[in-house]
């Protein structure tokens, strides 16, 4: 079996070195062996899928213990969709109340731009009175 160094599996996966070791020190993806002669580490070529689902679940928003959670499910014949869907919806529930806070924020940041004419001392500017407010 063929294995790939850490800068070969990096290139491979579309990450950096460091996340690779911040993977593994995370525990997302399992110490690999070491070559004995130099000490090398030496990744089974599994290591790049396992990295890219890690890279694609991030970019949905999911949290390193999320995706350790999901990458049990993965692994474990004893998992169902059920359960993956499960945490599928509650990261979509999540997503959805971010949504939520962020358009609040987005009304208020918009009415404060509106109040403020753009000229004249800092002293006299809506947008640090009403932040000094709160």
């Amino acid at each position: 079996m063929k294995t790939l160094s850490i800068g070969q599996l990096a290139k491979q996966a579309g990450v950096g070195v460091e996340t690779i070791r911040f993977y593994e020190r995370k525990g997302l993806i399992p110490e690999p062996g070491r070559r004995a002669s130099s000490g090398y580490r030496q990744y089974p070529p599994e290591a790049v899928r396992r990295i890219r689902f890690i890279r694609r679940a991030k970019e949905l928003g999911f949290t390193l213990r999320e995706i350790h959670d999901l990458l049990d499910l993965n692994s474990s014949p004893r998992s169902t969709c059920a359960q993956v869907q499960a945490k599928a919806e509650a990261k979509l529930a999540d997503v959805r109340q971010k949504i939520q806070a962020l358009q609040r924020i987005e009304g208020i940041l918009a009415r404060l731009a509106k109040t403020c004419k753009g000229s004249g001392p800092t002293d006299s500017c809506p947008i640090l009175a009403a932040l000094d407010e709160g």
